[in-house]
């Protein structure tokens, strides 16, 4: 039996099609109100699913029982300072628990982590997995958040868990819609003005799930992996989502001082209005941040070649279009 903790969204959803296509006979938590995602509707007779929040110990155990391999998908992701400290608790104290459960059920687990977890490399070097991030000197609360959840992982590696992480760069897929990664494409389709200095690594959430299914179904062990197709710049990549909606792309550069007025602006609005802002500092700072992702070690372990970034966009593009 196989669980998936996290299965109602974009990720663990993908994650669990795929299993399921491959004949497999999954489990899945969700929490009591989640909507289970349509495109697993044809997949019912191979899905179970059960109510456990994973800061629920005694529904996680129920959950594990029987299990052989856990795919942990669930996180609380924001970038939001307000939420910083209560995703901190909920991610790490959820890890923690699943970390327990699969000691105890002597169950193989692969965790999703993030590339918000690595720390940077020297200018003009690729981010790899030796790379780390400096706890001391970093304020985004999901980078922090996803950063312990590693250490409850490597703690239960010391103790016995068979156990790998994977580190996915920004995943984007067709089935996101306008959340999440999907928020990117929805605002340059509203007609998005400015682009700003920093690049990331992407990568589709099919490559990412055959990455993790590839690596649990291998001997490897107490290993961490950067998933990841492509590095683009903002500016490049917000270009070619508006070139998929067939519309004109961001004209103006964001300088920093301007993101920094910016999320002034909007916290104090904020603050005005009880609403959250809609660009805080943490996310200011991140736009214009230089991140490109080594990906060989991934490549090397299981073989994939990834689908081209491009690609996806196009494919982005047309659902939502």
């Amino acid at each position: 039996m196989i669980l998936v903790t996290g299965a109602t969204g974009f990720l663990g959803a993908e994650l669990t099609r795929q299993l399921a296509g491959r004949g497999e006979t999954i489990r899945c938590t969700k929490r009591r109100q989640s909507v289970i995602p349509a495109l697993l509707s044809s997949f019912n007779n191979l899905i179970e699913w059960v109510d456990a929040d994973m800061m629920d110990i005694f529904a996680l155990e129920d959950a594990l029982e029987g299990v052989t391999q856990v795919y942990h998908c669930a996180a609380w992701v924001s970038l939001k300072q307000a939420d910083k400290k209560e995703m901190i608790r909920t991610n790490v104290t959820g890890t923690a628990n699943l970390v327990n459960l699969c000691l105890q059920k002597k169950a193989r687990l692969v965790h999703v982590s993030s590339v918000a977890a690595i720390g940077l490399a020297k200018p003009g070097e690729l981010i790899t997995e030796n790379n780390h991030l400096d706890l001391a000197t970093e304020t985004d609360g999901y980078a922090i958040s996803k950063l312990e959840s590693e250490m409850e992982v490597w703690r239960g590696v010391a103790e016995g868990l068979d156990a790998v992480i994977v580190n996915p760069s920004i995943i984007i897929g067709a089935d996101a819609g306008i959340k999440g990664s999907g928020e990117l494409f929805e605002t340059v389709r509203r007609g998005l003005k400015f682009y700003t200095s920093g690049s990331s690594g992407f990568v589709d959430v099919e490559d990412v799930v055959k990455a993790m299914i590839a690596v649990m179904n291998s001997d490897i062990h107490a290993e961490r992996f950067i998933v990841s197709a492509e590095n683009r710049g903002y500016k490049q990549i917000t270009a070619e989502i508006a070139d998929g909606f067939g519309i004109n792309p961001p004209a103006w550069y964001a300088t920093p001082f301007m993101l920094g007025v910016g999320w002034r602006v909007a916290a104090f609005i904020g603050k005005l209005t009880g609403k959250p802002p809609g660009i805080d500092k943490v996310s200011a700072q991140a736009a214009s941040v230089t991140r490109n992702y080594d990906n060989s070690k991934i490549k090397k372990a299981v073989g994939i070649e990834f689908k081209p970034v491009s690609q996806t966009i196009r494919e982005v593009c047309e659902r939502l279009g």
